[in-house]
């Protein structure tokens, strides 16, 4: 969680998260190593948000849009909250 109010007043970058910042750290993570479980991606990308940026708290979705199992309906993931201790 992030306070947005100072942001929503001023329309100024520099009063919250640059997303363009946080979206490449998150492909950076996503594909420098090969993780079996969707349940690992997610516990690994809360813990950089978290370690890298100024929240207090994160919230990770992560969904195989593409999952090798045949007849399978909708789409399997996972999500986790996380808060700095």
């Amino acid at each position: 969680m992030l306070d947005l109010a100072p942001a929503a007043a001023s329309d100024d970058l520099r009063s919250t998260l640059d997303y363009g910042v946080i979206a490449a750290r998150i492909v950076e993570v996503s594909t420098k190593e090969r993780v079996n479980l969707l349940e690992r991606l997610a516990g690994r990308l809360a813990q950089m948000l978290l370690a890298e940026f100024p929240c207090d708290e994160v919230r990770v979705r992560v969904r195989k849009l593409t999952p090798p199992m045949e007849g399978l309906q909708g789409i399997p993931g996972v999500e986790l909250t996380r808060r700095r201790r």
